[in-house]
């Protein structure tokens, strides 16, 4: 069967990926086009777009960048409605996905599978309408999603368990414990995988961080999709203070004894490595920004560790908290042998017996390739 697979940025091209190898193993004869990344292209099939051509953030990044946006949307539409596969399979991503489901689901009959819901729980909760309008199936893989789908808007969901927790897993069985990324205990650096995250983020954490590398070694994490140069540029004369892996999170986490990590998915991913972190997000105009997170935003909490637990397990550090004093102060408060390291390693492990351990990308398949054939 042919699917067509969209993921628009480096979480959604990890995620993709994994499905796309699941997909493989109930359907041998799986075919794939699709826009994603180097992940998915490893997989196979054709990739007409980079996610590097989609992957604007912010107001004026996004209005700058309009045309071409809206010509990938063209594109993509028309394009899925020229190849006509057997399943349309969206991931995250909704300001494009939700799009593009909209024009498939008008003008075909193609069923649209959405793998990893976009956080409309946290804002932009109108989006359920196009949702429950235009998405056949949404797999979730926050446990926490099921009461706001089904509970909350009477919206039917599969909740597949979470891939990072079999991503991380399955790299940690693999590794060789010898492979460490320096001599010296280290403190990663997570700043992000938009170039707008980068530039507003790494500054500061680096800053933070500067004090502690008698003991530490400072290393940044490389997002997929970003050329070296870029991080030269924000990190300025600081070069030769840290060591840039690029491509290499796990590794790197897997080599940590701290994190300062800007809030995503990496925030899970630093957890189930066991490496305690300080999550903090610069935003322009952060007074007004922390006013409306609390009158606007319907969740509490911006890490998805938080989220989980329902509690304050990382200390979150977003708009008017964020500063180099706050990150340095709260860094410290969690490397080795503090006591709050210790907590928030205990809060971990009650983090990962929420969100279990089924193999998510092995159950979306299943459900994706069943409900194919039971159309046919």
């Amino acid at each position: 069967m042919k699917y067509y697979l969209i993921a628009g940025e480096a979480s959604g091209d990890l995620h993709a990926s994994c499905l796309m190898h699941a997909l493989k193993r109930h359907d041998p004869e799986a075919e794939f086009r699709f826009i994603g990344g180097d992940l998915m292209a490893a997989e196979g099939g054709t990739c007409v777009r980079h996610y590097r051509e989609l992957a604007y953030m912010g107001f004026i990044p996004v209005l700058r960048h309009l045309p071409t946006i809206l010509g990938n949307m063209r594109m993509c539409k028309r394009d899925i409605a020229r190849w006509r596969p057997d399943a349309l399979i969206l991931t995250d991503y909704p300001g494009f996905n939700l799009s593009v489901a909209k024009y498939v689901k008008a003008h075909t009959d193609i069923p649209i599978f959405y793998y990893i819901s976009p956080k409309i729980w946290a804002w932009k909760e109108y989006r359920i309408k196009s949702i429950k309008r235009d998405v056949d199936r949404m797999f979730c893989i926050l446990p926490f999603e099921i009461d706001f789908y089904e509970g909350r808007h009477g919206y039917p969901i599969d909740y597949v368990g979470n891939p990072t927790v079999a991503e991380v897993d399955s790299f940690l069985a693999s590794r060789n414990p010898s492979d460490t990324v320096s001599c010296k205990p280290v403190i990663a650096l997570l700043p992000g995988s938009r170039r707008q995250e980068i530039k507003d983020n790494l500054p500061a954490m680096l800053e933070a961080a500067s004090v502690y590398t008698d003991k530490y070694a400072v290393v940044v994490a490389g997002a997929p999709g970003i050329e070296p140069d870029y991080y030269h540029d924000v990190i300025g004369e600081r070069c030769n203070e840290v060591t840039i892996l690029h491509g290499q999170t796990y590794r790197l986490l897997a080599s940590s004894a701290a994190a300062v990590v800007t809030s995503g998915t990496a925030t899970l991913e630093t957890a189930l490595f066991d490496v305690p972190q300080v999550v903090c997000y610069k935003t322009p105009l952060p007074k007004l920004v922390s006013f409306l997170r609390r009158h606007l935003l319907k969740v509490r909490y911006i890490s998805l560790v938080n989220l989980i637990c329902d509690s304050e397990v990382v200390r979150e550090l977003v708009a008017s908290s964020f500063s180099v004093e706050n990150i340095r102060g709260e860094l410290g408060a969690i490397l080795p042998g503090t006591a709050g390291a210790a907590r928030m390693k205990e809060d971990y492990r009650k983090l990962r017996e929420r969100l279990g351990s089924g193999d998510a990308a092995d159950n979306a398949a299943r459900l994706i390739v069943g409900r194919i054939v039971a159309k046919e």
